[in-house]
C-alpha cells in the first residue's frame, strides 16, 4: 500500500500540496485529474522520493519515503515511473535501453537482463523493434519503450505522469491501451491524466485536485458522472 498522511509540499513561498491524505491499496488503479498547477505531478514526484516534502509522511509498504534511513534506490525498484518525456538513450537499441537498469541496479547477468527486456518489449507490443533505435520509433512507441523499461525492474507500483500529453492525438490510443492492459493484469497504478475516458472507464477511483487540495475522491464512474465539487463540475464541463 502507498500511504500519504497530511503531506505538504512547497516551492519557496508557494504551497503546492496542502495536507494530502490518501491510501492506494495493492491492485488499485487511481487516476488523478485537475487543472495544470493543481499539484498532481508534484504528488508523484514526492511519492517516488524525487522531491522532498515539508510536512507529513509518505510510506510505501511500510517504508517511509523521506526517512533518512530509507534506501531510496532500493525503494524505487518497487515503484516504476513513466514521465511525460520518455528520456531513452538514443545510442542504445530498445533492447539495450530496457536491459540497462536490471544489469546496473539489480546486478543481473547480461543474458538475464536481455531476456527480461525482450519479455517486456513484447509485453507492450514492441517485439518487432528489439534492434531499433529510439529515434526510429514513433512517439507512441517511444512511450511504450519507457513503460517496458519501468516494467523490467518488476515494480509493485507504477506511476504515470501525463504519459500521453506529449503525443500526437493519433498516437495516444496505443499508449492508453498498454496502460489498460497493465490495469487488467492487476498492476497498482497512480495515473495523472487528462484523458477523461481512461479515468472513468479504467480507474477504480478518481481523485480531483484543485490548487493543492484533494477536493474530491471516490469511485471513478460516480465521481465523473455525479461530481459534488463545484470546481470539479466546472473542470469536467471544460474538458469533456
Amino acid at each position: 500500500m502507498i500511504t500519504l498522511e497530511n503531506v505538504r509540499k512547497s516551492f519557496g513561498p508557494l504551497e503546492v500540496l496542502k495536507g494530502i491524505n490518501l491510501e492506494v491499496p495493492q491492485g488499485e488503479v487511481l487516476s488523478i485529474i485537475g487543472a495544470s498547477g493543481s499539484g498532481k505531478s508534484t504528488l508523484l514526484y514526492c511519492v517516488n522520493g524525487l522531491e522532498p516534502i515539508q510536512g507529513g509522511r509518505i510510506s510505501v509498504d511500510g517504508a517511509v519515503v523521506h526517512d533518512k534511513g530509507t534506501n531510496l534506490n532500493k525503494l524505487r525498484q518497487k515503484i516504476g515511473m513513466v514521465f511525460q518525456q520518455w528520456n531513452s538513450f538514443p545510442h542504445l537499441t530498445t533492447l539495450e535501453n530496457v536491459a540497462l537498469a536490471p544489469r546496473i541496479v539489480k546486478g543481473w547477468t547480461k543474458s538475464n537482463a536481455r531476456a527480461m527486456a525482450e519479455k517486456q518489449l513484447k509485453h507492450v507490443g514492441l517485439g518487432e523493434k528489439l534492434d531499433a533505435f529510439p529515434l526510429e520509433l514513433s512517439g507512441g512507441q517511444q512511450q511504450r519503450l519507457a513503460i517496458a523499461r519501468a516494467l523490467a525492474m518488476e515494480p509493485s507500483y507504477m506511476l504515470f505522469d501525463e504519459a500521453t500529453s506529449a503525443l500526437d492525438p493519433e498516437l495516444v490510443g496505443e499508449v492508453l491501451d498498454t496502460m489498460r492492459m497493465l490495469a487488467s493484469e492487476g498492476m497498482t497504478m497512480i495515473v495523472v491524466t487528462h484523458e477523461m475516458s481512461f479515468a472513468r472507464d479504467v480507474s477504480d477511483r478518481v481523485a480531483f485536485f484543485h490548487k493543492g487540495v484533494m477536493e474530491e475522491i471516490g469511485p471513478a464512474k460516480e465521481v465523473m458522472s455525479n461530481p459534488r465539487s463545484e470546481h470539479l463540475q466546472r473542470f469536467l464541463a471544460k474538458v469533456r
